[in-house]
């Protein structure tokens, strides 16, 4: 998936748990962020997929569910995504994608740690 990223493109993650990076700045860094998911779960299926018309050509705006499962305890989950592009000679310069940071907690057994980090803030 990383080849379909300009070599400076940047990746958003905004709802990722406290100490993740939810940017990666160019295709290699995107690349490793993949690598090091790929420790922690699998996923295996993608469904429910809506692309969004724009009036900007080069933006797409696509919401989905994502499967998978946890490699640690084999518990399987589904995310929903919203997933904003800018794409530009058919590869993608920008992305920010959205999930639901409660579901990503319950999925990898840290919903204690969310609510710490909640109610730190």
């Amino acid at each position: 998936m990383a080849d379909l990223f300009t070599t400076d493109a940047v990746f958003e993650m905004p709802y990722l748990p406290p100490g993740a990076p939810v940017q990666e700045p160019g295709r290699d860094a995107f690349r490793a962020h993949l690598q090091e998911g790929a420790k922690l779960q699998k996923f295996t299926a993608v469904d429910h997929v809506q692309v969004h018309e724009t009036t900007d050509p080069e933006l797409v705006v696509a919401d989905y569910r994502l499967h998978g499962r946890v490699l640690a305890t084999g518990k399987r989950f589904a995310f929903g995504m919203v997933m904003f592009a800018r794409i530009r000679d058919g590869l993608i310069t920008w992305s920010r994608i959205y999930s639901n940071p409660l579901d990503g907690a319950i999925a990898f057994d840290a919903a204690e740690g969310l609510l710490s980090a909640i109610t730190a803030a």
